[in-house]
């Protein structure tokens, strides 16, 4: 069953930073606004501060990874109004939190950012390189991290007061949402995984025959008396590496719709004992799994199982959270003097659909004027989904392994 999560998205500079390491290979080089435009022109106002045109354009590259030509001119200006939105509502709190004293030093800085650079796994030239790649430079990437943090150091010192629930809200709160305590049949897993893509010049397996040759090392290894979680650290190419590679409890159903059937066979096979691992290939790379746990059938859990307490009162915890996180930035936008010069861009030219656009800019006009925006519209983080609940204690754990029913894949993964 997995643990109820309290996961703090806080600003918009935080999708910008996993864009930058994840989806800059996709991106132009050029990390200026759309061509004709001056980069210095002002988006919008926070009490005076500007946020440049430029700044908004970089974020619907980084999130358009390369699609954003195939938007209508429509669809573009929306989109560019929901990421000068989002900066607005991130440069809102940020002035809060100077205000509170939230800001990190220097040194905080610069151990996040290496933190980042170390789970990217990519060496300091790839890093550096994708970073120009996508705009961005080690300057910019530090004020982005410093922002964030400070945000997120603010909304911690806001709701560090709130209290635990009582016995009669948890009691309360299971009673009402038996549903969901239920541990379906399914297993725990680790993994392993080894990725045969050219990732950099780091990357020690550039091909299916490395990655092949690094398993079955791996495989040996672990024979030997290898601990998995250490290796896992040291050689998967996964964020689940960051977990010794655990992977959470994944029931069965969900194990049908991204796992190979073989694998899915061997896994809920009762002579498979816990401990054991388990090969497989599936979406172009190499699984080397490791079973946990295994529950033949469902379960219904009460108060008194293993951690169910606990999660529901961290689910409490985190709903209040979540309000009084909402409600601390409503107060902050309605205290701030905001200017947005996009909006009324659009407000003065009614008729004019791509009215958000910088002047002097052309957007590619596109057949498809149905084309998704979710490319643009995912850039508007703010922080009133700061707080994440999940009341689903068989949410599926945050993984790599995408539901891609299409992947081919092959149930002998290291060969």
């Amino acid at each position: 069953m997995q643990k109820f999560n309290f996961t703090i998205l806080l600003t918009i500079f935080l999708a910008i930073a996993t864009s930058v390491l994840n989806s800059c290979s996709s991106f132009n080089n050029s990390n200026t606004a759309v061509s004709g435009a001056d980069p210095n022109e002002t988006a919008a106002t926070v009490n005076g501060k500007t946020i440049k045109l430029e700044e908004v354009e970089r974020v619907i590259k980084q999130q358009g990874q390369g699609q954003e030509a195939k938007l209508s001119p429509l669809e573009l200006a929306q989109g560019r109004l929901q990421v000068v939105e989002g900066l607005i509502q991130q440069e809102v709190m940020f002035q809060k939190a100077e205000k509170e004293g939230t800001v990190p030093k220097d040194e905080d800085v610069t151990a996040e950012l290496n933190r980042q650079k170390t789970s990217s796994g990519m060496s300091s030239e790839e890093f550096d390189k994708r970073l120009k790649e996508a705009g961005e430079t080690d300057t910019s990437l530090r004020e982005k991290i410093k922002k964030t943090l400070a945000i997120k150091n603010l909304v911690d010192k806001v709701t560090g007061k709130i209290e635990a629930p009582k016995d009669r809200e948890i009691d309360d709160f299971y009673n009402g949402n038996k549903e969901a305590f239920v541990k379906k049949k399914g297993v725990k897993l680790a993994a392993i995984v080894i990725d045969p893509a050219n990732n950099g010049e780091a990357d020690p397996t550039k091909s299916e025959v490395d990655a092949v040759r690094v398993g079955n090392e791996i495989i040996n290894q672990l024979r030997q008396g290898g601990d998995f979680a250490a290796i896992a650290r040291e050689k998967s190419e996964d964020q689940s590496r960051l977990q010794g590679g655990d992977l959470g409890y994944i029931s069965e159903e969900e194990m049908k719709q991204s796992f190979p059937a073989q694998t899915v066979a061997q896994l809920m096979d009762p002579k498979l004992s816990v401990g054991q691992i388990v090969p497989s290939q599936m979406q172009g790379k190499f699984f080397i799994l490791k079973l946990q746990e295994r529950s033949d059938k469902d379960e219904n859990l009460t108060l008194e199982s293993p951690g169910v307490r606990q999660q529901v009162t961290d689910s409490l915890v985190n709903a209040r959270k979540q309000l009084l996180t909402a409600s601390y930035q409503a107060l902050a936008m309605n205290e701030a003097k905001i200017e947005n010069f996009l909006a009324k861009k659009v407000v003065e030219n009614p008729n004019e659909l791509s009215g958000a656009r910088p002047a002097g800019a052309t957007d590619a006009p596109v057949a498809n004027t149905n084309a998704n925006t979710n490319a643009n519209t995912s850039a508007n983080v703010n922080v009133n989904s700061a707080v994440s609940t999940n009341t689903n204690a068989n949410a599926k754990p945050t993984t790599n392994i995408s539901t891609n029913a299409n992947s081919q894949v092959n149930a002998n993964a290291v060969r």
